[in-house]
């Protein structure tokens, strides 16, 4: 295909990384950056680039990958809550100042060829191109103009979450909650340079309201920092920022925006990065989607006939991984805006939990890579020490270990047929998009007063994971045992169900992989 002109609409690291691979594949086209803010100017602080992602990059050019890495900070991972502490040894997880990324991919786009226009705002509608990729963000003016063919959708979240920084290195990334008189905050936060570390903090809307932070979000103008959260924050994560001061860009407080569309592309303009999806940061950062788009769309005009069909292709391949992506995100948003009732957990377990809170990484696979950490977490939940635990046939273990729960006991925690039928059991037939939209909390609510309930429902595995969020919810809010019912093609994400809390007993609708056989343990006097 012969491109002989092509527009970015946005100087972010998606529209820069896409220049330049654009640049590279069609070096007779004259490609041209337009970013309405100047070189340096920018907003945010670190940029997280998993190991997956850092792949993906070398695998579609290599040398800036290279300059990223050179000016990358690498770190470990770690939770902690109260005095307990769970370290994650992850070399290859690097974060780079966003400022520092948009240099370095600014020069490497230079170095390919590509024109960088700055100050400039520009219009779809106004360009002479062959191409036009719109990354102009999550507040896309190019998918507003084009509505009506890319019939955009946002959703907004529940949670309020602000972006800041400090002036030192955390010793790793940290995830760390604390709870003030107003209620508790979570911040998620990361050493990007060998003086600055990135700090997320997420509260849920009641605690938000009772420290005043509606009064202050109010009064803080759009240009400027919400200097009394800043204050308080900083106050109540002291010990954690060992006394450094919280620095604010633009720092306010937020619902995050799920944007999705039906179309990516429209004529000759194609969607990039925010501008066409987001997904919650919890999961993946839009830098690193966007980043994936851009050697997507890349490929896609080096291997189709014509520009309408490269367009096609695009989307075609990519947006299933972004969707993907956006579900597990969905999930992981909502667990961490439930997390304050798992505070309880010793924190290897509830590092368990949270690596497998949507689906992503069984507990399995976790063990593989975090061996002495996951046998700590597994011991705390059969109660049992750790070197009882295998370091093999990890989810046949979970199974195996026997549950008491107030006056009942049972010798594993794979639920026999019988118990479905017992009287103080009630079964609920559970086909719910999510866990926590208002048909489940009014379910929640209104749960019966049973021994036992027991989870039902269709076989998908979304269906599965969304059951295992209303077990974790009912579990909080009720004394009853909760049991979830599944096929064995689930089997991994029951055992992490089990090992994080989520649910009591399990029930496969087909006979389990498992030496436990289904057995009816003593179930109180009716047993």
């Amino acid at each position: 295909m012969n491109l002989e002109r092509v527009a970015v609409l946005g100087g972010g690291p998606g529209g820069l990384y896409a220049a330049r691979l654009l640049k590279r594949s069609h070096p007779d086209a004259e490609v041209t950056v337009y970013e309405q803010s100047p070189p340096d100017q920018t907003f945010g602080f670190g940029v997280g680039l998993a190991s997956r992602t850092q792949r993906n990059l070398r695998d579609a050019d290599p040398a800036s990958l290279e300059a990223i890495v050179a000016a990358a900070h690498p770190h470990e991972m770690s939770m902690q809550v109260g005095d307990q502490i769970a370290r994650l040894a992850h070399g290859d997880l690097l974060a780079i100042a966003r400022t520092t990324l948009l240099h370095v991919l600014q020069q490497q786009a230079q170095n390919a060829g590509v024109r960088l226009h700055f100050g400039e705002r520009r219009d779809a509608t106004e360009l002479d191109a062959d191409l036009i990729v719109a990354a102009d963000g999550i507040n896309s003016a190019t998918r507003t103009q084009m509505a009506d063919t890319l019939q955009p959708r946002i959703d907004t979240g529940a949670g309020l979450y602000l972006w800041c920084g400090t002036n030192f290195a955390l010793p790793s990334a940290i995830f760390i909650p604390v709870t003030t008189e107003h209620g508790t905050f979570v911040a998620h936060a990361y050493p990007y340079a060998p003086d600055r570390s990135t700090f997320l903090i997420e509260t849920d809307e009641e605690t938000w309201r009772r420290a005043g932070f509606d009064v202050s979000t109010d009064k803080t103008a759009p240009q400027d920092s919400d200097d009394f959260a800043l204050q308080y924050l900083q106050d109540a994560f002291a010990d954690t920022l060992q006394h450094h001061p919280l620095i604010g860009n633009r720092t306010r407080w937020m619902r995050f925006r799920t944007v999705s569309c039906e179309r990516w592309h429209s004529g000759n303009v194609a969607l990039l990065g925010d501008a066409a999806h987001t997904a919650h940061y919890s999961i993946g950062s839009g830098t690193k989607l966007a980043m994936e788009d851009a050697i997507a769309l890349d490929r896609a005009l080096t291997t189709a006939p014509t520009l309408e069909d490269a367009l096609a292709e695009y989307e075609r391949v990519r947006r299933p991984a972004v969707e993907y992506l956006q579900q597990i995100a969905h999930r992981s948003e909502l667990w961490w805006e439930s997390f304050p009732r798992r505070m309880n957990l010793p924190v290897e377990q509830l590092m368990i939990a949270y690596m497998t809170r949507a689906g992503k990484v069984s507990v399995s696979r976790f063990h593989e890579s975090a061996p002495d950490l996951v046998r700590k977490g597994l011991a705390s939940y059969a109660n049992a020490p750790v070197d009882s635990v295998p370091s093999t046939a990890i989810a046949d273990w979970i199974f195996e270990q026997p549950l008491d729960h107030h006056n009942d006991r049972f010798e594993h925690r794979i639920a026999a047929p019988e118990l479905r039928e017992s009287a103080t059991t009630v079964v609920l037939d559970v086909d719910l998009d999510s866990a926590w939209d208002p048909e489940a909390t009014d379910l929640v609510a209104s749960a019966p007063n049973a021994r036992l309930l027991w989870l039902a429902g269709p076989p998908s595995r979304a269906a599965v994971l969304t059951r295992l969020d209303l077990a974790e919810r009912l579990r909080h809010h009720t004394d009853a045992m909760v049991v979830v019912e599944a096929p064995t093609s689930c089997r991994e994400d029951i055992a992490a169900g089990l090992a994080s809390a989520r649910i009591d007993l399990a029930f496969f609708d087909e006979p389990a992989s498992t030496s436990a056989d289904p057995v009816l343990a003593r179930f109180g006097a009716s047993g």
